[in-house]
C-alpha cells in the first residue's frame, strides 16, 4: 500500500499551520516517515509540494525547514486576498450552480443564527466555509487554488477575532450571495472587497516579531492533531 503524497502534504500544512512545528524547526525526511506512517517517498515529495507553497524551505546543511514569513511577507498575502476574493465572487456570479447557492444560503441562515446568540466559535468555522463555498462556485481551478493556500498560510501567520458585529458581517456575506445569486457580477465583486477589507482589521499576526531567516533550531514538535487517513487508499 502506497499512502498518496498529497495525504502526508496535508497532515505536514495542517501541522505547521496548527504551531505542531515551529517556524524554523528542521523537517527531517525520518522524523516525518515515523510521525505519519508512511514510507520517505511521499514525504520526500510532501515536502516539494510544501516548499513551492511556501511553507517549508531548504537551507545548506540544515534540509527542509519550516518557512520563517517576514511581517511584510504576512502583510502581503492579506492584500493579495483583497485582490482574489472580489474577483472569485465575481466569478462565481457567473458560474455557480445552485447546489453552490444552496449551501451559501444555508451558512449564512446559521451564520446570522449563531450571531444572534453570541456563539464564537462556531462563527468562525462557518466563516470558514462560507468562504470556502464562495471560491468553489468560482468554476476556476486555478483561482481555488491559489485562494485555499492564501487561506492556509493567513490562518498559519495570523489569529482572527470575532468582529464587534458579528450580525452586520453575517449580513454582508448575505448581501453577497444575493449578488451571486442574481448573476450581478460587478456588485458582488465590490461587496466582497469591502467585507475584506473590513475583515482585514481582525487580523493580529500571531508573532508580531516575525522574524526574517536564520539558523535552524532544534525541531520543537508539539503533539499532532491528526495522522494521516489511511483508511481511503486504494490497495
Amino acid at each position: 500500500m502506497r499512502i498518496p503524497a498529497h495525504s502526508v502534504c496535508t497532515a505536514i500544512r495542517d501541522d505547521i499551520v496548527s504551531g505542531v512545528y515551529e517556524r524554523g524547526s528542521r523537517l527531517t525526511e525520518e522524523l516525518l516517515a515515523r510521525r505519519y506512517g508512511v514510507s520517505r517517498v511521499p514525504v520526500r515529495e510532501a515536502l516539494r509540494t510544501l516548499e513551492s507553497e511556501g511553507f517549508v524551505v531548504t537551507r545548506r546543511h540544515a534540509g527542509a525547514c519550516v518557512a520563517e514569513p517576514t511581517v511584510q511577507e504576512a502583510a502581503d498575502l492579506l492584500e493579495v486576498r483583497m485582490l482574489l476574493e472580489p474577483l472569485g465572487a465575481a466569478r462565481a456570479a457567473q458560474r455557480r450552480t445552485e447546489a453552490h447557492l444552496k449551501v451559501l444560503r444555508g451558512l449564512v441562515r446559521l451564520g446570522q443564527e449563531r450571531a444572534r446568540r453570541g456563539e464564537g466559535e462556531d462563527l468562525r468555522s462557518l466563516g470558514g466555509w462560507f468562504h470556502e463555498t464562495l471560491a468553489q462556485a468560482s468554476g476556476s481551478p486555478g483561482l481555488i487554488a491559489l485562494l485555499t493556500q492564501l487561506r492556509h498560510k493567513i490562518a498559519w501567520m495570523y489569529a482572527v477575532e470575532q468582529p464587534t458585529r458579528p450580525v452586520d458581517s453575517w449580513a454582508e456575506r448575505g448581501a453577497i450571495v444575493d449578488a451571486v445569486a442574481r448573476g450581478d457580477a460587478e456588485r458582488a465583486r465590490a461587496l466582497t472587497a469591502q467585507h475584506a477589507e473590513r475583515s482585514t482589521a481582525e487580523h493580529r499576526l500571531r508573532r508580531p516579531d516575525l522574524p526574517g531567516r536564520r539558523a535552524a533550531p532544534v525541531p520543537t514538535v508539539r503533539s499532532s492533531q491528526h495522522g494521516v487517513n489511511t483508511a481511503s487508499v486504494r490497495h
